[in-house]
């Protein structure tokens, strides 16, 4: 929905302290039963706008109106781990009985902060060019530290092979989609393709959770680097983001930095990958090192960078688009040409 800077800065308003903790009660849907989960709520949309909107005036927060020919099953359950259930707001094609493609989309928040709406617009535009799409929520380091987050996404990818045949997706045909934290969170999943290390336990484990294609919007690839390190390791954040998901500083714990980092996985198993960058380098950072591996191994990417653009771009017209079509187009190329 479409809100007015007004009511943005009225909403922003009661949230005194931007990294303040608050603990929100969620229905473990079990009868009665409520489990305290907490939260982070600094990256939620009317934030972000409220905070870009300065230097760009320009900007419109992208309806997540549900546009014709798309059906929704909203909080579906993906995953329990006893109480906490895990859910996913599904869109797909209507009346469409062919195999389409499925796409997993991980939203961003610095690994602590955000949920699943965020993405709802780009999961329901993709539905109508003919994807079956799942916006998911995902364990926050809040709640669960690394790599609890990896071991969702890949229980997510399980859920829609499990259930491909009911939501016609085919299942050779599974891509993983994320902005910011979750675009690190996306290379990563694709790059481990085939590796038990982040399996974690699915209902649904007999099921594969590889990938077919990443697409990583302004997520880092290497938090060992020194230019990630300067700003996921500031010693002015107590903690920082990255800090704060591994449990600990670099120099704590350099094993589990480097372990999170999708360019020490690149193989010959890694799926083909897009690049959507802002015009903010930190948030590059290992991409040129990851695509002189992709080229040794022969596989196929492709990087685009919107010129002029804040992080968090996705979310708002006019970028919104033409990210949009980048995203549309490679999966194209890496399903409908060579079908």
């Amino acid at each position: 929905m479409k809100m007015s800077n007004e009511g943005v800065i009225k909403q922003v308003k009661i949230i005194p302290v931007l990294f303040t903790f608050i603990v929100c009660l969620l229905s473990a849907q079990e009868g009665d039963h409520y489990t305290a989960i907490p939260r982070d709520s600094y990256y939620t949309i009317s934030n972000v706008f409220q905070k870009l909107s300065a230097d760009y005036p320009f900007i419109k927060i992208v309806s997540s109106i549900l546009p014709e020919g798309v059906s929704v099953e909203k909080d579906l359950v993906y995953i329990s781990y006893g109480t906490r259930k895990l859910h996913l707001d599904l869109f797909y094609p209507k009346n469409s009985t062919a195999p389409n493609p499925g796409v997993i989309l991980v939203h961003g928040g610095g690994w602590r902060s955000g949920d699943k709406s965020l993405l709802v617009p780009m999961a329901q535009q993709l539905a109508v060019k003919g994807y079956v799409t799942a916006a998911i929520e995902y364990r926050l380091s809040p709640e669960a530290k690394f790599p609890a987050a990896v071991y969702d996404l890949k229980a997510a990818i399980r859920w829609m092979r499990t259930n491909a045949l009911q939501y016609h997706v085919d299942p050779n045909r599974i891509v993983i989609l994320g902005c910011s934290s979750g675009g690190q969170l996306a290379a990563l999943v694709g790059a481990t393709n085939g590796l038990d290390k982040f399996s974690g336990v699915s209902q649904q484990q007999a099921e594969s959770s590889d990938i077919q294609a990443i697409i990583d919007i302004d997520g880092i690839l290497d938090f060992t680097s020194e230019e990630a390190r300067k700003y996921e390791d500031d010693p002015t954040k107590n903690p920082s983001s990255a800090g704060a998901w591994f449990g600990g500083r670099y120099d704590e714990k350099p094993n589990v930095w480097k372990e999170a980092s999708p360019l020490y996985y690149v193989n010959k198993k890694t799926p083909p990958i897009l690049f959507i960058n802002s015009a903010i380098l930190r948030f590059h950072v290992g991409q040129d090192k990851m695509i002189e591996k992709l080229k040794q191994i022969n596989i196929y990417y492709e990087v685009h960078t919107i010129a002029d653009t804040p992080h968090s771009f996705w979310l708002f017209h006019p970028w919104f688009e033409q990210t949009l079509q980048y995203a549309a187009d490679f999966l194209d190329k890496c399903f409908v040409e060579d079908n």
